[in-house]
């Protein structure tokens, strides 16, 4: 991937969402990207349906719109957010960077896109609904991110290990800073923003009045991260639910910054250490 590209411009939008001082500027390289990307092929006119509907959604959940029409919006963006998420919406033809092989003997072939479409919903939960970036504090942050990792490692990659979906694979090869460039600034960030920012974030808020509210949510949350995982059999279905309790907490802890760091930290180690993305038999 060249330095220059249309990715450039959309790393650089992901990471001005961080910080409130530069919120405010992440959609001008954001529409930089996507007119690189027409100019470069890699979006029709048909792919402007998504960001004009995204942004329809968002003026309809604003809270001075009508309980009606703030349901439009949160059903709209749901919908938009799972066409987005399985690259169903037609004008997007995102580039192939890491062409499928094994990563490691008896690893079953990995390969890599980079996405236009799948981080529009981070920017929507983001922008439109304003999660907590961050817990209380620095301090709060790193630590929430730093035990969720600690407790993901130990129960994902342990019962990955347990079932022999994964073996003891140490590698880094010369495709590993793309993807992990990727993962940190457009595949966790996505994710996290769905699911914790958004799903976990609405539940929490509608049930807050319980007890029970906080881990309910943190729970519902994990099971349909698990669910999206469905394509890899149930052992991929509980592997991610138990990482969504650990990223959950993250979130609850620790903002959406805690829920990615525990996420990337996560991918990093099974990516580095481990058999990627899975042992072929098993």
């Amino acid at each position: 991937m060249p330095f220059l590209s249309p990715w450039s411009a959309l790393f650089l939008s992901t990471a001005l969402l961080w910080l409130p001082a530069t919120r405010p500027w992440a959609l001008a390289p954001l529409a930089a990207a996507w007119a690189w990307g027409w100019a470069d092929g890699l979006i029709d006119p048909v792919a402007l349906a998504a960001p004009a509907l995204l942004l329809l959604a968002a003026a309809w959940v604003r809270p001075a719109s009508g309980a009606t029409a703030r349901a439009a919006g949160h059903a709209l963006f749901l919908a938009l957010a799972a066409a987005l998420f399985l690259h169903l919406l037609p004008g997007f033809h995102n580039p192939q960077v890491i062409a499928p092989a094994p990563l490691s003997p008896g690893a079953v072939p990995f390969g890599m896109y980079l996405n236009l479409d799948k981080p529009l919903v981070a920017f929507w939960v983001v922008l439109a609904l304003a999660p907590p970036m961050a817990g209380a504090n620095a301090r709060n942050t790193v630590a929430a991110a730093s035990l969720a990792l600690a407790a993901a490692m130990l129960a994902c990659l342990g019962v990955a290990l347990a079932l022999g979906v994964v073996s003891w694979a140490p590698k880094w090869p010369d495709t590993g800073w793309i993807w992990l460039i990727n993962n940190a600034l457009l595949v966790t960030l996505a994710e996290e923003a769905l699911f914790r920012g958004y799903v976990q974030q609405q539940l929490a808020t509608r049930w807050q009045r319980h007890a029970w509210g906080g881990r309910a949510a943190v729970a519902v949350a994990a099971v349909l991260f698990g669910l999206a995982h469905y394509a890899g059999g149930w052992q991929w279905i509980l592997l991610a639910g138990l990482a969504g309790v650990a990223y959950g907490a993250a979130y609850r802890y620790g903002g959406l910054a805690a829920a990615v760091l525990a996420h990337l930290g996560l991918n990093a180690a099974h990516f580095g250490l481990f058999t990627y993305p899975m042992r072929a038999v098993f």
